[in-house]
């Protein structure tokens, strides 16, 4: 089934309609994606990181779990596939499919799926309406990045923090400097270096494709995110799509906070939503990078993040735990929808290729 979930698109698969070899799985989901090429002219990929993406679901074994969501990112041009990080943005519309696929079975006006996120072994409830057992796709709510409305879901996320660097802060400390450059390496659902725009010299609010023609920059971005990969505890992060890195600067549009996001290389249209409440995290710690943009009165849970097509609400309760910050709940609105429902035929496999 291909869905939208958020401001990214994927195909989601039953885990059982896969091969159980993680090479044969990858092989085959890359050749269906039309990776690698980067227009995936032979696939079902959109030619872009955020439409070449891939949900695995499975009943979970867990009583207290509905089902588990493994999230793989298929690379466009060169065809490599990472389990390294979460995508909130199609965890969006994971329980709409396993309630279509009769994973879950959900009644009365409203369904409350509980979502084990396999790639960091933690905890997600998605709400969304129903109707007669099924989802509801329609809707009035607007999200930035995404023409039209549709149905509100609700993701309320648990034990996100540290999820997959080992610690809120894994580095130790809520700000360090690299290369030169002040930044708050965090972890809350997803790995997130957080910098000052201004402190690399531009202003924040340039579109995406202005930064990435800046080849000294994006040059100056990679080699800092490299070094943090390793201060994060993700060891050698040059094949990978973690951590992401955001720009922070003063809000354009009446928000908190404006951000520029590479996911790792691209510039994101929007922003993530699990590093959305990464990034609302840094933000709202004392010392953190970017919480002096932050305006008293404002609602201290609420950070609303501007990004190149719109803004993105995120809620974070923080509270001072013995060793140091220790995060609540968080939580945001997001939408989906079902694109298409049917059957992927993926290239046959060159020789020597994996089957």
């Amino acid at each position: 089934m291909v869905m939208r979930g958020g401001t990214s698109k994927g195909a989601y698969f039953v885990a059982d309609e896969l091969p159980d070899d993680p090479g044969e799985r990858d092989a085959l989901l890359t050749r269906a994606m039309g990776s690698p090429d980067p227009r995936q002219i032979d696939g079902i990929g959109g030619a872009h990181p955020l439409t070449s993406k891939v949900a695995v679901v499975s009943p979970s074994p867990d009583p207290d779990v509905d089902v588990d969501y493994q999230f793989l990112q298929v690379g466009v041009d060169d065809g490599w596939v990472s389990d390294r990080q979460n995508c909130g943005n199609l965890l969006a519309a994971v329980g709409q499919f396993a309630t279509e696929r009769g994973l879950v079975t959900a009644s009365g006006a409203q369904a409350y799926v509980r979502i084990r996120l396999v790639n960091s072994d933690s905890m997600a409830t998605a709400s969304f309406p129903l109707d007669a057992g099924l989802p509801v796709y329609d809707g009035d709510t607007a999200i930035s990045g995404v023409p039209g409305t549709a149905a509100e879901v609700r993701l309320n996320f648990a034990d996100t923090a540290g999820s997959s660097c080992g610690a809120l802060l894994p580095t130790g400390a809520v700000s360090d400097v690299i290369d030169g450059i002040e930044a708050t390496c965090i972890d809350n659902g997803m790995p997130t270096v957080v910098l000052r725009a201004t402190d690399l010299g531009i202003a924040g609010d340039e579109t995406p494709a202005e930064l990435e023609a800046n080849q000294p920059f994006t040059g100056r971005i990679e080699n800092i995110r490299l070094h943090a990969g390793k201060l994060m505890n993700l060891g050698d992060v040059s094949t990978t799509t973690v951590p992401k890195m955001t720009l922070v600067s003063a809000p354009r549009a009446g928000g908190s906070i404006c951000t520029r996001t590479f996911i790792p290389h691209r510039c994101h249209d929007a922003i993530g939503v699990l590093g959305a409440v990464s990034v609302a995290t840094a933000v709202r710690l004392p010392g953190g990078v970017g919480a002096e943009l932050l305006l008293p009165g404002d609602d201290p849970d609420l950070v609303e993040i501007e990004h190149p097509t719109g803004a993105f609400a995120a809620r974070v309760e923080i509270a001072n735990g013995p060793d140091g910050p220790a995060v609540g709940r968080s939580g945001i609105v997001r939408t989906a929808r079902k694109l298409f429902d049917g059957v992927v035929f993926p290239r046959a496999a060159e020789p020597g290729e994996t089957a």
